[in-house]
């Protein structure tokens, strides 16, 4: 039986300002934007070509906003990656080289924090 992560939340403190920085600035595909009551507004967002996408609203986690650390995706070219959000104007980190790939941070307006990962070629 397969087990697929889906759905990762982001706690966020103003989900206008949120969306707008996925949407616009990371590159995020909006997927869903439904206010459902008062206390639940689920928007749910996904990265280009990913099968997992985030959740991010009110009422969607008991998290504290800025708390989500360290969520990674991988990229084909993680140079090209880092001047796209450049371009869209986010501030990331500088190429960080390691053995097992290269890697470039950033973090959205909460303080919740990214990883970009272009793996080494295996041999």
């Amino acid at each position: 039986m397969d087990w697929k992560l889906e759905l990762v939340p982001v706690p966020v403190t103003d989900v206008d300002r949120a969306k707008a920085f996925y949407v616009e600035q990371v590159g995020f595909r909006a997927d869903h934007d439904h206010q459902v009551h008062d206390g639940l507004r689920f928007v749910q967002l996904t990265p280009p070509g990913s099968a997992c996408s985030v959740v991010l609203g009110t009422g969607i986690t008991q998290m504290a906003p800025g708390s989500q650390q360290g969520l990674q995706v991988v990229v084909e070219d993680v140079e090209r990656a880092r001047r796209e959000l450049i371009s869209r104007g986010v501030k990331p980190s500088e190429v960080d080289v390691q053995p097992w790939g290269y890697f470039v941070t950033f973090a959205d307006p909460d303080g919740n924090t990214w990883a970009l990962q272009q793996p080494v070629p295996r041999p």
